[in-house]
């Protein structure tokens, strides 16, 4: 039984501390992964002992052309400006409950209306610090870790030829001829952050991870708003009782999105491939370093984009909503998911009970709840978990 629109406006005008609590934790928890990120950004990384003939390290020490403070501006800062403004033009305003005008006519709810887009901008702006907070931290604890030097790291360095063998720490250069002769970093006469930081950061990419996690974050972010993505064909038969003969109805609903849409949507993911690259012909990365900063980035934007957003094919724009009151804090231990079922979008309609059905197809499956398969559309729900905010 449908639950009446005055009943519907009612219930979700109603804010839950509880709830809002958590995802104020949520917030807090992201910036502390952020915050570990910064520890090991100040922390001095493992200095792996290099050779003075490798032609690896052995590059010219240049400008950068995409500098810390650009690579912040146009990953972090112009995709959240861009979400911000977007969630709240994109949202229409009969995405919402609707009351009646005094004409007769019917209206959004103006506090859901609002509600609705802070939703949007508050979910498209945590997923995506979420990402970055993410593969900021991933990719300096790495470079700690590691402490590969920088192709130009000979430049910063400026060694003093003269004491090879007093810092010698591996390679049979002086018993072999021909043989590489491995030094510890000491033997550079500059020790300056420069060197003694940043000369060894080289893996992963920095710029890269950085880069790809933000701005394919937001690349997937506009496919969903603008709904560009492949055509396909559902899991399940569409019944159009309009179109016996042939499948014409399918092939229009199935179309490509407009070129210009396409192009607006992979401009990010086109400046992330510049940036990444520029570190390459800067001398500042060798090209594994780059490529697997890359993939930091894109798994986190993955991870970020999916955990806030439905599906792209079948989200039409929308973020997953918020958490139920009773369940602001975790799902727990025995409860089925409604999430992955196939046909979540409408085996028995929309307004179906998707965790109740979840729950009554596990009991079929397991061969204990044959019977109460035919009592499916009457469970009574137990949250509304799911539903917009």
């Amino acid at each position: 039984m449908p639950i009446p629109v005055k009943e519907t406006v009612t219930r979700l005008a109603a804010i839950s501390k509880l709830l809002v609590l958590s995802y104020v934790i949520d917030w807090i928890f992201i910036i502390g992964i952020a915050l570990i990120g910064y520890g090991f950004y100040e922390q001095s990384p493992n200095h792996h002992p290099f050779s003075l003939t490798d032609p690896t390290i052995s590059y010219p020490l240049t400008k950068e052309t995409v500098t810390t403070e650009t690579l912040i501006l146009v990953s972090l800062f112009a995709p959240a400006v861009i979400i911000f403004l977007l969630s709240w033009l994109l949202v229409p305003a009969n995405a919402t409950s609707s009351t009646t005008s005094n004409s007769g006519s019917p209206k959004p709810h103006a506090a859901q209306y609002i509600r609705r887009k802070f939703w949007e901008w508050n979910v498209g702006w945590m997923g995506l610090a979420l990402t970055l907070a993410s593969a900021w931290t991933a990719t300096q604890g790495l470079k700690v870790l590691i402490g590969k030097p920088r192709p130009d790291l000979l430049a910063r360095c400026d060694p003093d030829v003269a004491r090879v063998a007093e810092f010698t720490v591996g390679g049979l250069g002086e018993s072999v001829r021909g043989a590489a002769t491995l030094v510890s970093w000491e033997i550079c006469r500059d020790r300056s952050d420069s060197l003694r930081i940043d000369g060894f950061a080289s893996f992963p990419s920095g710029h890269s991870s950085f880069s790809f996690a933000g701005l394919i974050y937001l690349t997937l972010w506009l496919c969903s708003k603008f709904s560009v993505a492949f055509p396909y064909l559902p899991r399940y038969p569409i019944e159009d009782q309009t179109h016996t003969d042939d499948n014409s109805s399918v092939r229009k609903r199935g179309a490509a999105p407009p070129v210009y849409l396409m192009l607006i949507a992979f401009v990010p993911t086109a400046t992330a491939c510049f940036i990444s690259a520029s570190r390459w012909f800067d001398y500042r990365h060798h090209g594994f370093d780059i490529l697997f900063g890359a993939a930091i980035g894109i798994f986190f934007a993955y991870i970020g984009f999916n955990m806030y957003h439905l599906p792209i094919r079948r989200g039409a724009g929308w973020a997953w909503g918020a958490r139920s009151q009773r369940r602001a804090f975790g799902r727990g231990v025995g409860f089925p998911s409604s999430l992955g079922t196939d046909g979540w979008a409408g085996e028995r309609g929309l307004d179906v009970d998707v965790e109740g059905a979840a729950a009554v197809r596990e009991m079929a499956f397991r061969g204990q709840g044959q019977g109460h398969a035919q009592t499916q559309g009457h469970i009574k729900p137990e949250s509304t978990e799911g539903q917009a905010v």
